[in-house]
């Protein structure tokens, strides 16, 4: 079972349509990511096509992503796939994947980053199945 989050709880019907689990959680505080990573395996950070400035979408592949990667080490969580493609800024997707590469490298963690846009649906789904198994196997 997948579970995914929204900043907007008029979406979380939509979310449970598709995925089965669905929780209210805002990426800027990430507070409220971490209750719903009760009983989680595996994150993905879909991110690559987020909407807002380019500072606060900046700070989700920045800071904030960062933050996120040093608390998830100390949970359940074993690993996280980063989406590495979409309609941001490609440097600022760019930085992101160096992030999460050296949380890897730094937390002895599984991770994985996918550069397959999401526009090419098939393609997309495949490679983050594929990440997400490879991040649960590891």
């Amino acid at each position: 079972m997948a579970r995914g989050t929204t900043r907007e709880p008029q979406k979380l019907e939509a979310i449970e349509a598709v995925c089965g689990e669905a929780a209210v959680a805002d990426p800027d505080r990430l507070g409220t990511l971490l209750p719903p990573l009760a009983g989680v395996s595996a994150v993905c950070w879909l991110m690559g096509s987020a909407a807002g400035t380019r500072d606060s979408v900046g700070a989700l592949h920045g800071p904030r992503l960062q933050s996120l990667l040093a608390k998830i080490v100390d949970t359940p969580v074993r690993g996280l796939v980063y989406e590495a493609a979409g309609t941001l800024d490609p440097e600022v997707l760019a930085e992101g994947g160096v992030a999460v590469r050296a949380a890897a490298a730094t937390y002895r963690m599984p991770a994985r980053v996918v550069e397959v846009a999401p526009e090419a649906r098939a393609q997309w789904l495949a490679a983050m199945c594929a990440a997400v198994g490879e991040v649960l196997s590891a």
